[in-house]
């Protein structure tokens, strides 16, 4: 049974590509849809570098995404998506 370990506080994610975060350097980050609709959370390799992925999250839901610890992040909207830097215990 895996357990989440809590890393760093929780922020609203931004909504432009321009003040995407890392997260403080985080490889796994718990985000959490707190909208009454869906957002759309993206990932890049830097900010500005264009070569973005995204995902769409329900309202409501949580999700542990994975990534390398100097990609970035945003939301789809303000006010949307909360994220913190976590990990994983046995």
């Amino acid at each position: 049974m895996s357990r989440t370990l809590l890393i760093g506080d929780e922020v609203t994610l931004p909504a432009t590509a321009g003040a995407a975060t890392s997260l403080t350097q985080a490889s796994v980050v718990r985000i959490v849809n707190v909208s009454a609709g869906v957002a759309t959370v993206t990932v890049d390799t830097a900010i500005g570098a264009g070569n973005s992925v995204s995902m769409t999250l329900p309202a409501g839901t949580v999700e542990f995404l994975e990534k390398a610890h100097n990609s970035v992040i945003f939301a789809s909207a303000a006010n949307v998506l909360k994220a913190s830097k976590v990990g994983f215990t046995a």
